[in-house]
């Protein structure tokens, strides 16, 4: 008892000392992410087919009138840069919130069939209906929710276990891929052109009109999420753990499957399925944070980084420009089959 009582003291040391180190790590994390996302931010405004001086991109940004400035970067630049961090931190929010509350890092929106719900939407609504615009947006909001749903109800069988819900997801996701093949096989041209455009994911053509909606998704539906994080930490303990430890699971899960999947509708409805950001802000921002603490805003963060980024590199540095999506998409995919491996070596199941 001696020996227990005077170890007490040096343990809840060590306990202060380790929480204190990681905390300050996280917060350091936040802190040198925002700067990168604004830095990232900075230089899409600045630099494109005519370099504009940081002056120059700050006086359009205050709503001066700048010669030659004002149409490239105001209008041409400035809603695109928006976008993409908007949509960045959609993708990492979503993502992030479905592999922490399934404890499972194949459980990203592109990966079980949410982003692909939506994208078939889209693509029934361009080819077979001759929609576009917000209509488009409309079809693809309303899919990815309800894709969402019938996952959730699918997998729901004493309670959400994550392979479950990835299987379905995975098997739900073949399906919708099988049918946006189909809705493109009878496309007519001009069609065919707009919905590829929209199912590879990219950002040209950004006008104002495509940055309030998930603008106003971020405002409304990410403090919600972030509300949340307590709650989806300790989810990752397991059922009973967090259900002991006073977290209301269904009435939780319910109200981050909401914000999470609209966050990610909402952004694949501006620019359609940038491809694999979802499943890699989440690892990303884990081996930056370390072992311990929420990591919903560092992902978010990571998220909003890798698509600006992605897509400066698609516009100036590949030689040709390519739409995000496909500079992600070659980016994530090395990921998942080393993800897929490294579980298959470990014993694991998908």
């Amino acid at each position: 008892m001696n020996t227990t009582a005077t170890a007490t003291p040096a343990t809840v040391a060590l306990v202060v000392r380790t929480r204190t180190r990681r905390a300050r790590r996280r917060r350091a994390v936040i802190a040198v992410l925002t700067a990168l996302v604004l830095v990232a931010a900075s230089v899409s405004l600045m630099v494109g087919r005519r370099f504009y001086p940081p002056g120059d991109v700050i006086a359009v940004v205050l709503g001066e009138q700048v010669p030659g400035a004002s149409f490239t970067v105001g209008r041409l630049r400035l809603p695109r840069t928006v976008l993409a961090t908007l949509v960045g931190l959609c993708f990492g929010l979503g993502g992030v919130t479905f592999q922490t509350m399934l404890r499972n890092p194949l459980a990203s929106p592109d990966v079980i069939g949410i982003s692909a719900g939506a994208s078939a939407a889209a693509a029934f609504a361009i080819v077979s209906l001759s929609l576009s615009g917000p209509a488009v947006e409309v079809f693809a909001i309303v899919a990815g929710l309800g894709v969402a749903l019938l996952i959730y109800l699918l997998s729901h069988r004493g309670g959400v276990a994550g392979t479950r819900l990835v299987l379905i997801g995975i098997g739900i996701s073949a399906m919708l891929d099988s049918t946006i093949n189909w809705v493109l096989n009878g496309a007519g041209e001009w069609d065919l052109q707009q919905a590829l455009r929209w199912l590879t994911g990219s950002l040209n053509g950004t006008a104002w009109s495509d940055v309030l909606p998930v603008l106003g998704a971020v405002v409304v539906l990410g403090p919600l999420l972030l509300a949340q994080t307590r709650a989806l930490a300790t989810m990752q303990l397991g059922d009973d753990a967090a259900s002991a430890l006073g977290v209301r699971l269904d009435p939780t899960r319910i109200a981050v499957i909401v914000s999470a999947v609209g966050l990610i509708s909402f952004a694949t409805a501006a620019t359609g399925p940038i491809a694999f950001v979802a499943f890699l802000s989440g690892p990303i921002a884990a081996r930056l944070v370390g072992p311990s603490g929420s990591l919903v805003l560092p992902a978010a963060l990571v998220g909003a980084l890798l698509v600006l980024v992605a897509d400066f590199a698609g516009q100036f540095l590949l030689g040709a420009r390519y739409p995000v999506g496909v500079v992600t998409g070659v980016l994530g995919a090395p990921y998942l089959i080393y993800l897929i491996i490294r579980t298959n070596r470990a014993g694991g199941s998908l």
